[in-house]
């Protein structure tokens, strides 16, 4: 007798649309097989099955909207695989929310399949090309792209479609290259559109598809840009003692397998600026007349993967003192790298930090993270002569670069909730206040 798969719990998001289904009835798949994957405003999922078994009956299709709960498939187990356990956490999350504000320019870009008029789309939205003789790969390039693989003919192997036949159909439509000449959505503000230019006619040039995270999180980075007035303040932090005093915790953590980095500091120290200063720890109401201010303290942190930055959430950081915070990001960051962030790693975050010190720079001016009202960015530190009253003397000082939203945080709170930050990393002995 089959057994029929749900939707697992996928954390707070409801009816969104399936983009891709990658099995089709008689086929046998294995536990952890991608069934279908899902794709909100915020984040791709793929479902895996829970065991493994033959499909006896796909119940979905490409565009199909589902949440907690809905049937996908009826599986057929394999004899012997006993019960299919409860698939509560089994989505993995190849890309979760909207990286943070800091990243490359082209990532504010919206999907490149919205320069391809709307006829490349059945009425659904969502291309279905799981008929199609193409690669998972291939299928999924051609539908970043807007391209219908049913017109495409394939050159591969019994007339498989490849990466070259979607290029080579690309320019033979005549159709404007979707990265450089993507049309940047005005967002029904009266925003003149960006020009489509066919930069073919000039030189050589190469169609690379936006990451999954980047095309997902453009519309999120455009919202936020043109809906937050943002302001950026800027201060330094002599962080020379504190910095001793990790390096002799990441000494002691490195014999037990966890690295301690300056990151577990800036989230206790921006805790306490967040105490001091609960308006920078809530949001807006949706009617803009009122203040939600949030009583816990789950702090974001920017991480950099091969696809783009995620950012996965250090819940009830309060609690938590630096080694045991240390460990956490440590599991986060690893997670993160791998694809296998759950839901709920990155959902209810209060604040952001994103730290670029591993990388370099001077200073920069993060976006904030809506509906969040801050967020934090922080440069690489550098040793600097500073005045003593006496003499000039080597200090390590450290830029922080605070973003708010100008609608809650006026000039004056943003100062002083900078200055609190720095002042707390000057001296580590603050942070247990």
């Amino acid at each position: 007798m089959g057994i029929e798969v749900k939707v697992p719990d996928i954390g707070d998001f409801t009816d969104i649309p399936i983009i891709e289904v990658f099995v089709k009835e008689g086929d046998t798949i294995g536990p952890d097989d991608p069934i279908v994957s899902l794709e909100s405003d915020k984040a791709t999922m793929d479902v895996p099955s829970p065991s493994a078994g033959m499909v006896e009956k796909l119940l979905v299709k490409a565009g199909d909207r589902v949440s907690k709960g809905s049937p996908l498939l009826v599986l057929r187990a394999e004899a012997g695989a006993g019960d299919l356990p409860a698939p509560a956490d089994a989505v993995a999350v190849a890309a979760k929310q909207e990286p943070l504000p800091e990243a490359t320019p082209s990532a504010s870009s919206p999907a490149p399949a919205a320069a391809v008029p709307p006829a490349a789309a059945p009425a659904s939205g969502i291309p279905d090309f799981s008929n199609v003789h193409a690669s998972p790969t291939v299928r999924r390039i051609a539908r970043e792209l807007g391209i219908d693989l049913t017109a495409v003919k394939g050159t591969g192997d019994k007339g498989r479609i490849t990466k070259d036949d979607v290029k080579g159909h690309l320019v033979g439509s005549g159709t404007p290259a979707p990265t450089g000449g993507a049309v940047m959505a005005s967002g029904g503000m009266g925003i003149p559109d960006i020009p489509a230019v066919d930069f073919s006619k000039f030189g050589p040039i190469e169609i690379k598809p936006l990451a999954r995270i980047k095309k997902i999180s453009g519309p999120h980075l455009h919202r936020s840009w043109l809906n937050v007035p943002l302001v950026t303040h800027t201060d330094e932090a002599d962080i020379t003692e504190t910095d001793t005093y990790r390096k002799e915790l990441d000494t002691a953590g490195k014999e037990k397998g966890y690295r301690v980095t300056l990151l577990a500091f800036l989230i206790k120290a921006s805790i306490s600026a967040l105490r001091a200063h609960p308006e920078f720890n809530a949001s807006l109401s949706p009617e803009k007349d009122a203040l939600i201010l949030k009583r816990y303290y789950n702090i974001g942190v920017a991480v950099d993967t091969p696809d783009g930055l995620v950012v996965p959430v250090v819940k009830d950081a309060d609690r938590k003192g630096i080694v045991e915070i240390s460990q956490e990001l440590g599991t986060l960051s690893k997670k993160a790298r791998e694809g296998k962030l759950g839901a709920g790693d990155m959902q209810g975050a209060t604040f952001s930090i994103s730290s670029l010190g591993g990388i370099g720079g001077t200073s920069f001016t993060p976006l904030v993270n809506a509906p969040e009202v801050g967020i934090l960015g922080v440069p690489r530190a550098k040793m600097a002569p500073v005045w003593n009253g006496t003499e000039f003397a080597p200090r390590l000082m450290l830029p922080l670069a605070v973003s708010y939203d100008h609608r809650v945080i006026d000039g004056a709170l943003g100062a002083r909730f900078t200055r609190h930050l720095a002042h707390v990393l000057e001296d580590v002995r603050r942070l247990v206040i």
